[in-house]
């Protein structure tokens, strides 16, 4: 195993553990004081995630990787494109666990639609439109990286973890670093059996510790247009909106003026 390789398993070590006491902690607590049991419900929520797609789904993963590599490899496409299309499905299998677990609010205790890990609990919605959508991006921009450096599939879950981390914290607040040993691993683990099926004879040069950063922050420069498209759309329906709106108004005033012009 390369030094990389060694140091990646060895920082996801530290993560994993960092996780396990900080998620057991906020557990404790929360179950122990917390009264709001729609708050208690998305604690159980996360647990859930944490146990059916980084425990669970994390060791179906290690241990089946050998035979899953081979079959996809049979595949007669580009590398890039059966990696990318690889990693959507991995994270349309993810949202289909923290939809699921989300739908399944009411029998964790939740009380209210506010007891929720995802942004809607139609799965097409939030693959189409909230998390799937977005990172598309990002796994193009690792199919141009792995194109050009052999990063080793550990590191990609590492670093796209990391990626991952920072989007969330981004996105919903600092609070977020602090999990990262949650958020590395449900990150992470959508392009772990991609990275496998990578061609190990693609002439791609060995990875520097620049690179290691590159690929930390590259793919989420990667989302930039995507948000760009996303903010126009929405001014543009904005704009539709209140010409419609306007419109009814405009005609009521040209009626009322009508009505009281004196008549020849």
């Amino acid at each position: 195993m390369p030094t990389s390789s060694k140091i990646a398993v060895r920082l996801l070590q530290i993560i994993a553990a960092w996780g396990v006491l900080t998620t057991t902690i906020v557990a404790f607590i929360v179950y122990r004081a917390e009264q709001d049991p729609d708050k208690r419900a998305i604690i159980t929520m996360g647990l859930g995630l944490i146990v059916i797609w980084c425990v669970l789904g994390g060791t179906a993963m290690y241990l089946g990787r050998q035979p899953i590599t081979r079959l996809v490899r049979k595949l007669r496409i580009d590398w890039r494109l059966r990696f990318v299309l690889m990693c959507i499905l991995m994270a349309m299998l993810e949202e289909a666990v923290t939809t699921s677990l989300t739908n399944a609010g009411p029998l964790l205790g939740a009380v209210s639609d506010a007891a929720r890990i995802t942004a809607s609990k139609n799965y097409l919605e939030v693959v189409l439109f909230h998390s799937v959508i977005v990172f598309i991006p990002m796994f193009i921009c690792w199919a141009w990286l792995l194109s050009r450096y052999a990063f080793e599939p550990v590191e990609v879950m590492l670093l796209f973890g990391l990626t991952g981390t920072l989007a969330e914290t981004l996105s919903f607040g600092l609070q977020n670093l602090l999990q990262v040993g949650m958020w590395a691993y449900v990150y992470g683990l959508m392009v772990y059996l991609p990275a496998h099926t990578i061609p190990q004879d693609r002439n791609a040069r060995s990875t520097r510790p620049w690179h290691w950063i590159l690929a930390i922050f590259l793919p989420l420069v990667f989302v930039i247009p995507l948000a760009l498209f996303v903010l126009i759309k929405i001014v543009l329906l904005a704009s539709r909106f209140f010409k419609k709106l306007l419109r009814p108004r405009r005609s009521i005033i040209r009626s009322t003026t009508q009505q009281t012009e004196p008549r020849p």
